[in-house]
């Protein structure tokens, strides 16, 4: 048997998104992004500082446009991203309502340091995330992915930039209105597969009756508690935006509206925001202008979970011989006492239960530019000023969630708050000299960012009126401030930057790029570093050789290598860190404190070396076009934790100790299949592949078993026992290996060696782990789209095939695959005498902490899927009846949203979205994984979504 679960017919994916796209003319963006040879030649890209036509970029940038991303009805642009962009991988971290994504630009380069990209919103660095700007706003995004197109952001573009470039309005433009909404609802796309009644009972039996019925559980019960703890939810998305100009100016303005219902009870996510634009052009050499951002959002119950009562009997009921609803009940031979999870009573609660959390952000960019005296000379100054403020509260009333009536109120209360600025000086030249043309930009910049941040928490609150807003009316005794609880964080930020791009007869170009950054978090010495990168350029189709080949409508090679270098540890490690601890000295109560990490005076930076080969091509008249790149990224000086000799007394030391690399193909083709008067298919595809892995650690070592750090493999990769199957009947050596084990528990890999007479030399043991790589062979996205007249129909989705999926409800870590009855077991195919070949092992076998031994080995899937991400039905309103309505565009559609999955052999066993939605250190029973892994855990179920919406502009 093999690693982990494994379907033959996996290597259908990407067959199957292939036969999408008939005699390989494929499209990777929707109709209304598709240009004749000629627009698309001159096509301008956003680069960082600048803008540059397409055909001259020399670096690896991506763009997709914003009717593209409005494809897909989405709160959060990162949705609409997925599958998108190759070498982009955003997954999901968890599937509540108001949730953000984890993006990763060409895999993961740090190990104990960020790998977030930069964001940059209409010129200047974001410190907000994607999910605070809507996808009605923007115009374009552009993703800049290797070290010669990210130098000129320094530091902060070490993991990849992002540039999001906002809709304006345009000189001399009359006033346009727009209304876009949808309105749906979401069900949903599988329950937890948990055991039914019958099925646990029978369960229980097959396990020796090791817990048999409690007094509020009976066999002829068969309670579906998913069932009554979801329920369909809405979701709802309006906005209402003007834009227009006048001779010398131009503004926009808009607001929007969003609000996402949870389908588990009183969770709900919503969000107002308000943005403004303006530019503004005073004579004939000065133009300024201002952006700005703001959002409220409220966050209604963030730490409901489904997770109680998936563990809950089936063989128990909710309901009093009366018809009224318990507050508790006793299962499993009476051990276990719990307070009843159900929608009706926690929406009856009222008072006595509250959990939200409300924030506010503003983001500003202003700007002012003025011509110089020498021609193509100009300066720009750009300033942002960012705040986000975020406030908490829960309160649980007197024996709420408490098996006790009487058990002791509680409440906590947190606050937040981020101040950022940032400072830019600009100067650029541009210029053509005949076939010469020259750009070049002078940066000096600074930035701070400052955090503060409180938590204080209390028992016994006197009346349920108070919740959490009075926390000093509990006893004094009762009141809980923790040092680690309060937080306040500077860093700052000094950087010089220059880029001169060359391009000669449209035919050869060159980008020479030279940063310098100095940050606080540094130690004195090492605070300041300056890195080169360095890009070429051949437009082959410009050749005079080429002008006869008429096939072929662009050729363009590229070629570049620069470094960047990343800064991201939390400041003031270069000073150590210390802990408080509560102490008695005789009769006197004092606090103390010790150092809880070491000091480095030699903090310094953590460095990439990136190598970037590409080709653009464009076949047919532009009909179909791609590029095909290969990329190196290899970094050093890794900022890691070391661990320290238990004599020094302290646990570690934050340094630079190790290298990683990541290293793959990407390859993104698009086309126009059909086109004719009437009717238009356009496909697209893009699939590329990422080697990571650490090619050494911390003075020498090979591995770092308790941070899961192994030389040459994944950064996220798992240190496990290999599952090879269960044992049985007639296996020879099972004494030997498992001593005290039993038929139908689980076979792990022996790595030991064997006596003379064939005999295993030992038992089975710590040794015998295995190091597992988790990351997939290749991954991809596709999208196809038909018009017919006005009708449109499309279709977005992704694939990745290989790595492995870890579902913590499975495994050891969720508590719900004891395979012992003493709680619901997710609904297993399990070992029996009649039932051998299986992958589940014989319930009430040997156990280890409450789970079959082995059994975090059972966590572990095959990650391979396709999934249909959208199919979207539209209808664009006939022009020449709307403009006797004065209407200048309306589109209505029909959206649904995860519709189905195929080829995924976790789906295929469990129903389920194949998709992770929790960090590695959440929603499990017992914490079983870092928090750098995405798994499956006990978060809240998938939804399917079906939304209808409209997009009026007039």
């Amino acid at each position: 048997m093999n690693l982990f679960h494994l379907s033959k017919t996996n290597r259908a994916a990407l067959f199957f998104a292939m036969t999408l796209l008939p005699s390989g003319l494929v499209y990777s963006q929707s109709r209304k992004d598709t240009v004749t040879k000629e627009k698309q030649i001159e096509e301008v890209v956003v680069i960082g500082y600048g803008t540059q036509r397409k055909e001259s970029v020399t670096g690896s940038v991506a763009s997709v446009k914003g009717d593209v991303l409005r494809e897909v009805p989405s709160a959060n642009i990162t949705q609409a991203l997925q599958g998108r962009v190759a070498g982009v991988d955003i997954s999901q971290t968890s599937s509540k309502p108001g949730s953000t994504s984890q993006i990763r630009i060409r895999g993961v380069r740090s190990i104990a340091g960020e790998n977030d990209p930069l964001i940059v919103l209409d010129g200047i660095p974001f410190s907000g995330s994607l999910g605070d700007i809507s996808s009605n706003d923007i115009k374009s995004i552009d993703i800049l992915k290797d070290a010669s197109a990210t130098a000129i952001y320094g530091s902060r573009g070490a993991n990849g930039v992002i540039l999001v470039t906002t809709n304006r309005g345009t000189k001399g433009q009359k006033p346009r209105f727009t209304y876009n909404s949808f309105t749906g609802v979401q069900t949903l796309f599988s329950k937890y597969p948990m055991m039914d009644g019958p099925k646990f009972a029978k369960l229980r039996a097959d396990a020796g009756n090791l817990f048999t019925n409690g007094v509020d559980e009976s066999n002829d019960n068969n309670t579906d508690w998913q069932k009554l703890y979801y329920k369909p939810a809405m979701m709802t998305n309006h906005d209402i935006s003007v834009s227009g100009g006048t001779d010398g100016g131009n503004y926009s303005a808009g607001i929007s509206y969003y609000k996402q219902y949870a389908m588990i009870p009183l969770q709900n996510y919503e969000r107002f925001s308000i943005r403004l634009a303006l530019d503004q052009q005073v004579g004939k050499n000065f133009k300024f202008g201002f952006t700005t951002n703001t959002n409220y959002a409220i966050n209604e119950y963030p730490g409901a979970s489904p997770a109680p009562i998936l563990g809950y009997s089936p063989l128990a009921s909710p309901y009093n011989a009366d018809g009224t609803i318990k507050r508790t009940m006793s299962t499993a031979s009476n051990l276990d006492q719990t307070w009843i999870y159900m929608r009706q009573g926690i929406q009856a609660l009222g008072d006595k239960y509250v959990d939200e959390n409300k924030s506010f952000s503003s983001y500003n960019n202003l700007y002012g530019e003025i011509n110089l005296p020498l021609d193509g000379l100009k300066y720009r100054l750009n300033v942002g000023l960012n705040y986000r403020t975020s406030n908490s509260g829960w309160y649980t009333g007197v024996g709420v969630f408490n098996t006790n009536a009487a058990g002791l109120s509680g409440a906590g209360k947190g606050n937040n708050q981020t101040y950022h600025w940032v400072l830019e000086n600009l100067l650029t030249y541009d210029k053509t000299f005949g076939k010469h043309k020259i750009n070049a930009v002078g940066l000096y910049s600074a930035e701070q960012n400052r955090y503060i941040s409180s938590y204080m928490s209390a028992q016994n609150i006197p009346a349920d009126f108070f919740q959490y807003y009075n926390l000093g009316q509990a006893p004094q005794a009762n009141i809980s401030v923790r040092p680690e609880d309060q937080v306040y964080r500077e860093t700052a930020l000094m950087s010089y930057m220059g880029r001169a791009i060359y391009t000669f007869d449209n035919k050869y170009m060159l980008t020479a790029t030279l940063r310098g950054d100095g940050s606080s978090r540094l130690a004195p010495g090492n605070k300041w570093h300056t890195y080169p990168a360095i890009s070429l350029g051949w437009n082959v189709t410009n050749e005079s050789f080429m002008q006869n080949v008429k096939v072929l409508n662009l050729l363009k090679f590229r070629a570049g290598w620069g470094q960047t270098s990343n800064q991201a540890v939390p400041p003031y490690k270069t000073l150590g860190t210390l802990g408080v601890v509560p102490y008695n000295f005789g009769t006197t109560n004092s606090t103390g404190v010790y150092v809880t990490e070491a000091p480095n005076p030699s903090l310094g930076w953590e460095y990439s070396k990136t190598q970037n080969y590409g080709v653009d091509f464009g076949l047919f008249n532009n009909r179909l076009t791609g590029s095909v790149e290969y990329y190196r990224t290899h970094t050093v000086d890794l900022l890691l934790q070391r661990g320290l000799p238990p004599s020094s007394g302290i646990g570690f030391q934050t340094g630079n100790y190790g290298e990683s690399e990541n290293k793959g193909w990407e390859v993104a083709l698009n086309g126009t299949i059909i086109q004719t008067e009437n009717f238009t298919w356009d496909a697209g595809v893009n699939f590329y592949t990422n080697k990571n892995q650490i090619l050494s650690l911390a003075s020498g070592m090979e591995k770092d078993e308790g941070n899961l750090w192994f030389v040459g493999h994944n950064i996220n990769a798992l240190y496990d026992y290999q599952n090879i199957g269960l044992w049985q009947n007639g296996d020879p050596y099972l004494n030997i290996l498992e001593p005290g084990g039993n038929v139908g528990m689980i076979k792990v890999l022996y790595t030991g060696g064997y006596n003379a007479d064939g005999t295993p030399v030992r038992a089975i043991g710590p040794a015998d782990r295995q190091v597992i790589d988790v990351f997939p062979d290749w991954q991809g996205g596709f999208n196809t789209r038909f018009a017919y007249k006005g009708f449109e129909l499309s279709t977005v989705g992704a694939f990745q095939h290989g790595g492995v999926l870890i579902s913590s409800i499975y495994g050891s870590a969720g508590y719900l695959n004891r395979l012992t009855g003493r709680g619901n077991n997710v609904d297993v195919d399990y070992w029996t005498e009649e039932n051998p070949n299986v992958r589940y092992p014989k319930p009430g076998g040997v156990q280890s902490g409450d789970n079959p031994k082995y059994a975090s080995t059972l966590a572990l899937f095959d990650a391979s899927y396709l999934k249909i991400r959208t199919i979207t039905l539209g209808y664009n309103v006939n022009k020449d009846f709307l403009n006797d309505l004065k209407i200048n565009s309306l589109r209505i559609y029909f959206t649904v949203t995860n519709p189905f999955v195929l080829f995924s052999p976790y789906h295929k066993e469990s129903g389920m979205d194949p998709e992770p939605n929790s960090y590695g250190n959440e929603n499990q029973a017992v914490s079983g994984y870092p928090a750098r892994q995405l798994i499956i855990g006990t978060n809240n179920p998938s939804t399917r979504n079906y939304l209808m919406g409209i997009n009026l502009s007039f």
